[in-house]
């Protein structure tokens, strides 16, 4: 039976591994983090007295580490709190623990000898059932561990995080020869559920799948270039987006991975594959080598590709020429097939946009593209059993929007693989066979369920019951209401998702007039509600460009309506007589957190960035922003004589410097997160989490929220923030504007012109709200700051 994982191990204080030991401590994993002993002293140990014998030196790589981990931008922690979850040691004194835990992770240097050496001391300690892993990114699991017993064998998999760990969603498992199923069927399941992964098995092989597929397209796209002479920006160009892939394209990629690792990627298949062709291609180009032995090796040393200059006009973005290996002036490309892709919506629309439109760009993003396509179809049986998991490798550790089999299903799987032949290329046996049969894709959708092609048949594409699918939903027809900015969605068992699919998810009058209509179709038909989206981000906001016409227009009465029903929309969601869960993701600012403190409970993605944000553009929150945080505040302190004071001033300080959390698990630091609020790490799950939620409150007899009158600090509170305020703008933190905009917020969080502890309504509060919002609509400098937002994607501080 295998005992589940509650505690692990992880060692190698690395980047990498550190960043392991990260993730597993987010997911609410205990971890040892152990390192070497390091065999001499640093100058500050030495002028400490400290010998090599004291524990501080013997556990010092794993200290730096966790130590770093709180500085890491990206931050590696979700919150700097679960560092305390993981607890540094080193091989020599503290190897005996491993006994205790439940995994083991390998994250030692990519050395062969290295690994089998480490390997054999861990069995030594190892206790019989405990699962044990590499993290190696190419190198041969089965090699490894091939001195080791049978029974650790059969314990022992890959287990390949990408970097960072947080935030890439692909992990590969590779079992070995002799690995338990079962194992590898727990770990799969675990890994998704508990570390919120995407996991693919791969098999033993060079590179295993995405880093195979993806060196492999990257060598090609090199090649392409210094055969036909484009130029760097013209590559990146037309395999950004236009391709459907990050805005990274191939050298920033290669810039941001560094050229050093690169080649050694490369250089591992290179070294351990018998076909010629193959090894040619893997063979890295004369300029990659120069790159690396000139130290141009990416952003870590500052130059690679793209190198950024400043000068008297501030920073420029420079790229190399491969025929001077000089860096000038980055250019910008634009061509009609460029053009189409941009214009057209979605990646499969965007690929075939780009390639159907004839020029030297669309020929090289089909020379680009082909060998990749062709590649991936050679290696199926190879690398991976299905054509499932080398779509969701490169979608998950690359960052495609669609995987290649996906890719050669939109663009025309018999056409093309005719235009490949006729230019003399082999498509593989299995795909012509597939083709001769009658088929047009190798994905197949009937009946509501999904399909693909396994061994010359078709295979169901089975999803976990925990991945609800908001896109497929529409595809059967469950959409109960819809509007051009959002939908109310049966997902089954007496529940409703109300979806935003506004441009951004920004909320307008759309959105909201589909609340009001989503809780009238709930109270009479469902148990309860569901507030969530599958879009890039959850809502980033109120439509601000609709709010600055209207105030250069001088329409207040037209704004103060728009205000209105914001705020009378989100109280008759707060007001529904069923459960209402919030399940927001990624960006989720100013409008859309409003949009979510009036659910009973709210799930957090843990890549959700939470705030209100509307100081930014000169405003305050108006739609009911500040009133829930007074209310929270007085819900905080008690309906007593407690101190309300330091509770209404942690948020004001929240508002007026628009912080915005680090992460789900952040919000509760900013005071974002209630008791009842949760976070989810596997995306996947979140609208699930949430439906079991709503049915939850459901079953246990759910109560409406009533209305609460809320305790406010008043006068004397509000100088507190005011002065706070003025201490800011005396020491030149703040400009007047800002100190204007922070007047406001304090007028309001304080609860007006009352004394202090004084009992007041929501409404009321909503009223302060109003009426500051729109004051600060018509100061010339806020009407600055939407514009400057509008146009350049920031904040102005004027």
């Amino acid at each position: 039976m295998i005992q589940s994982i509650q505690r692990a191990a992880v060692i190698g204080s690395g980047v990498m591994g550190a960043a392991i030991a990260a993730h597993l401590a987010g997911a609410g994993i205990r971890c040892l983090l152990l390192d070497l002993v390091p065999a001499q002293l640093t100058e500050a140990e030495a002028q400490k007295g400290l010998t090599l014998e004291h524990p501080a030196v013997r556990n010092r790589l794993a200290v730096n580490a966790i130590t770093r981990l709180k500085k890491t931008k990206p931050a590696p922690l979700y919150s700097e709190a679960f560092a305390e979850r993981i607890t540094p040691g080193n091989l020599d004194d503290d190897l005996p623990k491993l006994a205790d835990v439940d995994w083991i992770i390998e994250v030692v240097v990519e050395r062969l000898d290295v690994k089998q050496e480490l390997f054999g001391r861990i069995e030594g300690v190892w206790k019989p059932g405990t699962i044990v892993s590499s993290n190696t990114s190419g190198i041969s699991i089965n090699d490894m561990v091939a001195s080791c017993g049978e029974e650790f064998k059969r314990h022992f998999l890959g287990t390949h995080f990408f970097n960072p760990p947080r935030y890439m969603k692909l992990l590969e498992i590779i079992p070995g020869a002799t690995t338990d199923p079962e194992i590898v069927s727990y770990m799969h399941e675990f890994c998704e559920r508990r570390l919120g992964k995407g996991v693919v098995v791969a098999k033993d092989t060079p590179n295993f799948i995405a880093n195979r597929i993806g060196t492999y397209g990257l060598l090609v796209t090199l090649r392409n270039m210094l055969e036909m002479g484009y130029t760097i920006e013209e590559v990146d160009a037309v395999t950004g987006p236009a391709l459907g892939r990050p805005k990274s394209a191939t050298f920033r990629t290669l810039d941001l991975v560094g050229l050093d690792t690169f080649v050694h990627v490369a250089a591992n298949v290179h070294g351990q594959t018998a076909a010629t062709a193959e090894k040619d291609v893997f063979s890295a180009p004369d300029v990659l080598n120069r790159m690396v032995e000139l130290g141009w090796i990416g952003e870590k040393q500052g130059q690679g590709f793209y190198k950024k200059v400043k000068t008297e006009a501030g920073k420029e973005i420079h790229a190399l020429r491969f025929d001077t290996m000089e860096y000038t002036l980055s250019r910008k490309v634009s061509s009609a097939s460029l053009e189409a892709a941009k214009t057209a919506k979605g990646a499969a629309n965007k690929i075939r946009a780009l390639l159907g439109t004839k020029d030297r760009y669309s020929e090289l993003a089909w020379n680009t593209l082909k060998p990749v396509l062709l590649y991936a179809a050679h290696k199926l049986g190879e690398i991976a059993d299905t054509i499932a998991d080398i779509d969701n490798a490169m979608k998950w550790g690359f960052n495609w929007d669609l995987g290649p089999f996906e890719i050669w299903d939109a663009i025309g799987l018999a056409s093309t693989a005719k235009r490949m032949e006729a230019e003399g290329d082999t498509v593989p046996e299995w795909v012509r066979a597939w083709i001769d049969a009658g088929h047009t894709g190798f994905y197949e959708q009937r009946d509501n369920r999904s399909f693909y092609v396994r061994n010359g048949d078709w295979s169901e594409l089975e999803m976990p019951a925990e991945h609800i699918s908001l896109r497929g939903l529409k595809q059967q027809n469950q959409v109960v209401l819809s509007n051009p900015g959002a939908s109310l969605i049966d997902i089954g068992d007496g529940v409703a998702c109300l979806e935003f699919h506004s441009p951004n998810n920004a909320i307008g009058a759309d959105i909201l007039t589909m609340i009001q209509k989503s809780v009238d179709e709930v109270r009479r038909n469902y148990r309860g509600l569901v507030v969530a989206n599958e879009g890039r981000h959850f809502c980033v906001g109120a439509n601000v460009m609709l709010l600055l016409m209207e105030a250069q227009e001088e329409e207040w009465d037209e704004i103060d309506l728009i205000i209105r029903q914001f705020q009378n929309t989100m109280l008759t969601l707060k007001r529904l007589e069923k459960p209402v869960v919030a399940a927001p993701h990624q960006m989720t600012l100013g409008g859309g957190v409003e949009a979510c403190l009036p659910a009973d409970k709210i799930i957090f993605s843990a890549e959700t960035y939470f705030g209100l944000v509307e100081t930014g553009v000169g405003l305050i929150p108006g739609g009911g922003g500040c009133k829930e945080l007074a209310l929270r505040s007085s819900r905080m302190a008690g309906h007593t004589d407690a101190d309300l004071q330091p509770f209404v001033s942690g948020y004001f300080e929240t508002v007026a410097m628009a912080k915005v959390s680090t992460s789900g698990y952040d919000t509760k630091r900013l005071g974002y997160m209630g008791p009842r609020d949760s976070v989810v790490i596997n995306e996947d799950r979140r609208i699930h989490e949430a439906k079991m939620a709503v049915l939850a409150m459901d079953s246990a007899g759910y109560e409406p929220q009533e209305e609460e009158r809320i305790r406010v600090i008043g006068e004397p509170g509000r100088a507190v923030l005011e002065l706070g305020a003025y201490t800011m703008h005396l020491g030149g933190y703040i400009s007047d504007h800002d100190r204007l905009i922070a007047n406001k917020l304090a007028h309001v969080l304080a609860g007006g012109n009352v004394p202090a502890n004084s009992l007041v309504t929501e409404q009321y509060m909503l009223d302060l709200e109003r009426e500051a919002f729109l004051s600060l609509c018509g100061e010339p400098k806020t009407q600055a700051r939407m514009q400057h937002m509008l146009a350049k994607g920031k904040p102005l501080r004027n």
